[in-house]
């Protein structure tokens, strides 16, 4: 087991572009977003900025998140990004 905190992410590249993840260490996750190793889609698309998490119990809890999240309609995702972060600011300052 990590000792990271596990959690359900998204990250927004700078158009707008959002990614919905989960992780088992959320520090290291955005460093990796960050220099263009967050996986094939966030590298197409340079999605980098933390805009919203959720800290999970279990790797479960946050993939179980994760797919419900990922089913949404964008609207509600953006629902969910502004309900806590309505400028769309990067929020990784809060995990470091």
């Amino acid at each position: 087991m990590s000792n990271g905190i596990i959690a359900t992410y998204m990250v927004a590249s700078l158009q707008g572009v959002l990614y919905t993840g989960f992780t088992v260490n959320l520090r290291d996750r955005i460093e990796q977003h960050r220099v263009g190793l967050g996986g094939e889609f966030s590298s197409l698309y340079r999605n980098s900025k933390l805009v919203w998490c959720e800290v999970a119990e279990s790797i479960e809890s946050a993939r179980e998140r994760e797919a419900q999240i990922k089913r949404w309609r964008r609207s509600k995702k953006v629902w969910l990004i502004e309900r806590e972060n309505p400028y769309w600011e990067d929020i990784s300052w809060k995990v470091n």
